[in-house]
């Protein structure tokens, strides 16, 4: 999926590649809950309708598996 850009949360506009930047702006996590805390200071994603949640944390697990 790194391969390409595309929008995860559509009320604030956040792409995959925000979160994958929101990440690399932190030397470590805990664990992905954590990790979303931080990206969603970062990005403000899932604080409209919270839609996006499961999407966020899926992106972030791949993410840090990288």
């Amino acid at each position: 999926m790194d391969n390409y850009n595309y929008t995860i949360c559509n009320c604030k506009k956040v792409t995959y590649f925000d979160v994958q930047d929101a990440l690399q702006q932190k030397a470590h996590f805990r664990d992905v809950e954590a990790a979303f805390e931080d990206v969603q200071k970062l990005t403000q994603c899932s604080t409209g309708c919270g839609g996006c949640h499961d999407k966020i944390l899926d992106a972030i697990s791949e993410i840090m598996s990288k």
